[in-house]
């Protein structure tokens, strides 16, 4: 009952929305009432979703985004605008990850996913936040990470901008709430999504890149069925709280880290020592990610957390 009060009625755009997190995202919002705008690059999956969540009797649309270009991302908006006369929750969900060592690194690395993990956060606040200020009403919910609370050796370029994403939203948090602007930060431990072996943008600098060793890999640390974890998200949102960790079991991790960072810091170099016997580095270059290619050109894809 308290989704469907929060959610009934309104309006609320995923970015990141055709698979994952934000397909599982757009499903449970639109159970509790929401008119969902699911926005990615792999359109024609995002419209797959949509037209799901219709048959089940909700409301959904999907559109083309990719957050790297701010200028997708005001079209989005000004669709949705178009469509339903107002936003009331943006989640600001799109991501992709590098894993694997530094010393492997290329500049692309770290562009690729500083582009879309926070360049894209910032397209889309920067589109969206002046809207809810006129509103006088509006909730952002950023996706970062536990990888945004915890080091993360084997996901720097990825834990670097998810802690960036933790600090963005706590701030905008105190700011935006004299405006009647409500702000949150997601922070997901393991889900079982595309994304744990590899996803469709990310990409993996490892040596064995079997996906059977890979789930192995993440099954011992129990990933969460996006559907189960979009319950659980949805009903913290509507609570408004700030820091929503899920599954509640890594919010011990993250104690530990603040109460002592030292011995944090011990548990993961244990951890990645046994991720580099497992996995190794990269024997050789990855490829390239597609880059960029206008709408008008070509479609555009989307990597998911």
């Amino acid at each position: 009952m308290e989704q469907r009060n929060a959610f009934g009625g309104r309006v609320a755009i995923i970015t990141g929305g055709a698979s994952g997190i934000g397909a599982a995202l757009g499903r449970e919002i639109a159970r509790a009432g929401a008119h969902v705008v699911l926005a990615d690059r792999q359109l024609e999956l995002a419209e797959s979703v949509a037209a799901s969540i219709r048959s089940n009797g909700g409301s959904a649309i999907a559109v083309e985004l990719d957050v790297r270009e701010l200028s997708s991302m005001t079209r989005v908006l000004q669709t949705t605008l178009d469509r339903f006369g107002a936003v009331h929750f943006f989640f600001n969900n799109a991501g992709i990850g590098v894993g694997g060592e530094v010393a492997e690194y290329e500049p692309r690395d770290w562009d690729d996913v500083f582009d879309v993990n926070l360049r894209g956060v910032a397209h889309g606040i920067q589109a969206v936040y002046p809207v809810m200020i006129r509103q006088r009403d509006g909730h952002i919910v950023n996706t970062a990470s536990v990888a945004g609370l915890l080091p993360t050796p084997g996901q720097v370029s990825y834990s670097a901008t998810k802690h960036a994403v933790v600090g963005l939203s706590k701030s905008l948090r105190v700011e935006a709430k004299r405006h009647g602007v409500r702000v949150s930060v997601v922070c997901p431990g393991v889900i079982r999504t595309p994304l744990l072996t590899g996803g469709k943008y990310s990409r993996l600098k490892l040596q064995d890149l079997r996906g059977e060793k890979l789930e192995e890999f993440w099954d011992r640390l129990r990933p969460m069925d996006p559907d189960v974890f979009a319950k659980k998200v949805v009903a913290a949102v509507a609570r408004n709280e700030a820091i929503i960790v899920v599954p509640a079991w890594w919010r011990l991790l993250w104690l530990v880290d603040r109460v002592s960072p030292g011995l944090s810091l011990k548990l993961m170099e244990r951890q990645f020592a046994r991720m580099r016997a497992r996995f190794g580095a990269a024997a050789a270059p990855p490829q390239p990610l597609e880059r960029h290619v206008p709408a008008e050109s070509a479609p555009r894809e989307r990597g998911e957390l």
